[in-house]
């Protein structure tokens, strides 16, 4: 499936758009968490910056 989104994301406006995969702690288990979603390269600092 992620084969899929990356081929399209390669050409017209999707070219515009990045998969950022964001790893956090979590408070309760210690475990690793994992966020991903797709976001305008205009976006990248923004999403990294918040929690």
């Amino acid at each position: 499936m992620a084969k899929k989104v990356v081929a399209s994301l390669k050409t017209g406006a999707g070219k515009a758009f990045t998969k950022c995969i964001k790893m956090t702690k979590s408070d309760k288990s210690g475990s690793y968490l994992f966020k991903e979603e797709i976001i305008h390269n205009d976006h990248i600092k923004e999403f990294f910056a918040k929690k």
